[in-house]
């Protein structure tokens, strides 16, 4: 099994906020959640898709992203370790990104253990859309989009015709998803089979998919649980984890 980050409980975990300059209620959402539940967590992790987009870190004297990045760095700056996973809409975020909020850059997947026994509490955090396999048009354009070849390309051009890129790829994404299934774009069974066997069966949290809920299942004969973090509409939404409880929306689920 790959060697686990550590990190501190408590821990709360948040994915696919979009946040953007024309969804203010989602914005206003997640400044209160960093001034209110936030500030009680040792650890903050998100998993992913923070922004509607990104075009790169050299974006982040943009008066919004500044502003997002800038509260962010105040959480860590008061004492909450944050975690930092590219999502689909912002895997141009890296490392300059990461030290101006403050955060740890996480691999997709990555075991993060809380604790440093070795029998501390595991847990397994991805994204979530590389278990999508269903949707073949979709990985095709992740593999593109992911290789470091074409991201070096893309970064090369101007920041405006990134953004002008970025906006027309949006509408040609939204097109494809109405004639889609929500299976198709849903996690494939054997794809999330084959990540937690790899990693040794541990609790699976991601996001991506909004469909937020708590999966039981088995795989190779062991009791496994796949939980999927909720995007966020006008409201924040979390998974918090104290070391045996995995926690959302107030109602406790076993980990």
């Amino acid at each position: 099994m790959p060697e686990a980050a550590c990190a501190r409980l408590p821990a709360l975990f948040i994915s696919d906020l979009h946040l953007s300059e024309d969804e203010p209620t989602n914005v206003d959402a997640f400044l209160a959640f960093l001034q209110g539940p936030a500030r009680e967590a040792a650890s903050l992790f998100i998993l992913g898709d923070l922004f509607e987009y990104w075009a790169g870190d050299d974006d982040l004297a943009t008066p919004f992203n500044a502003r997002i990045a800038a509260a962010i760095r105040a959480q860590a700056d008061a004492g909450t370790a944050v975690y930092f996973m590219t999502g689909n809409r912002d895997l141009l975020a890296g490392p300059a990104f990461a030290k101006a909020i403050g955060a740890t850059l996480l691999d997709d997947p990555a075991c993060v253990r809380f604790g440093d026994s070795a029998t501390a509490p595991t847990l397994l955090l991805a994204h979530g859309d590389a278990l999508c396999t269903d949707d073949l048009a979709y990985q095709a354009y992740r593999r593109q989009v992911r290789d470091p070849a074409w991201q070096a390309g893309f970064l090369a051009q101007p920041l405006a015709a990134r953004k002008a890129f970025i906006a027309s790829l949006r509408q040609k994404s939204e097109a494809a998803k109405a004639g889609k299934t929500m299976e198709i774009m849903d996690v494939n069974a054997d794809a999330v089979a084959a990540l937690l066997r790899e990693h040794g069966y541990p609790t699976l949290i991601h996001g991506h998919t909004h469909r937020p809920d708590c999966h039981q299942l088995q795989v190779d004969g062991r009791d496994c649980v796949r939980h999927v973090l909720a995007d966020w509409h006008g409201e924040a939404r979390w998974l918090a984890f104290d070391g045996k409880r995995l926690t959302t929306g107030g109602a406790p689920t076993e980990a």
